[in-house]
């Protein structure tokens, strides 16, 4: 049964998917190694430790929601909140409780904590990378099914921000969907801001052509995927120019294999958004233990 105590971060939806990763975790008669061995009785203190060499911690919440759902006797303490930046050896939270209950979090806790510290740590590295040009980092939907909401905490805690968070929150007119009405941009446009006109609108766009024709027709947003840097400085200047005639500046975003070696020089080609798949699709995993002693 999940433990009532509500976290007003997340949904309730959420909580029981947590739940039934412990559940699944656990099997059918629980971790047995600790059934058979530790006394019911036994208590244990851990702590969770930063073991690589630095980076921005995330995930702390959620441990604190697996704890409450493993055994309410558990007492989790944080030290730091997520968002924080971290140095190799540092101890970010403690877990007080019975032996058998905290070794039953463990591996479900630190595995939340590795990835999302592992985005969040990414994520700061590429803002950091873009610092002072103005371009703001965006991830994209390339998330882990099911626990998205997760994945895009990371990358706010990290300094990015986020992009939709699903099909509904906002339109993207992509390559398909053009090619379904033939090329026609400006009248997927149209059917889109008939069918809903509240719903914000961004468009992607493969050449100057395409460009000229979404800019007339005014989304919110428009893409430009894999583009070189020369092609993207061109989209801005084509845009720049729209925008000195008729007063309207629609933001750019780029996208398409952006790496840290080159997210700088994209960004000073004056496009207002980056987004960045392998925020979240390609997760290095940031190395975090949790020490356990045993209090007799």
């Amino acid at each position: 049964m999940i433990e009532k105590m509500q976290v007003p971060e997340y949904s309730m939806g959420l909580r029981k998917r947590i739940y039934d990763a412990l559940h699944l975790d656990q099997g059918p008669l629980g971790d047995v190694t600790s059934l058979a061995l530790i006394e019911k009785e036994r208590l244990a203190t851990a702590e969770f430790v930063v073991k690589a060499d630095g980076g921005i911690v995330s995930g702390i919440e959620v441990v604190k929601v697996v704890f409450e759902l493993v055994d309410p006797k558990i007492e989790f303490s944080p030290l730091l909140k997520d968002g924080d930046s971290v140095k190799k050896d540092d101890v970010f939270a403690t877990v007080t409780g019975p032996a058998r209950s905290v070794l039953a979090g463990e591996r479900i806790a630190l595995e939340f904590l590795r990835r999302m510290s592992g985005i969040a740590t990414k994520t700061q590295q590429f803002v950091t990378a873009v610092e002072g040009t103005g371009a703001t980092i965006l991830d994209t939907r390339k998330v882990l099914p099911g626990y998205g909401e997760l994945d895009k905490q990371a990358v706010r805690n990290g300094g990015g921000s986020n992009h939709r968070t699903n099909l509904s929150e906002m339109g993207l007119i992509k390559n398909n969907h053009i090619d379904v009405l033939e090329g026609d941009i400006a009248k997927a446009i149209q059917l889109f801001r008939a069918a809903y006109p509240n719903v914000p609108l961004e468009v992607e766009v493969r050449n100057e052509a395409e460009l000229i024709t979404a800019l007339v027709n005014t989304p919110d947003r428009i893409l430009l995927d894999n583009m070189d840097n020369e092609y993207t400085g061109m989209a801005v200047g084509i845009r720049d120019e729209f925008t000195n005639i008729h007063g309207t500046k629609i933001p750019l975003e780029a996208s398409g294999n952006m790496t840290l070696d080159r997210v700088r020089s994209v960004a000073e080609t004056g496009v207002e958004y980056i987004s960045v798949g392998s925020l979240t699709h390609s997760v290095e995993a940031f190395d975090i233990s949790l020490h356990i002693s045993f209090n007799k």
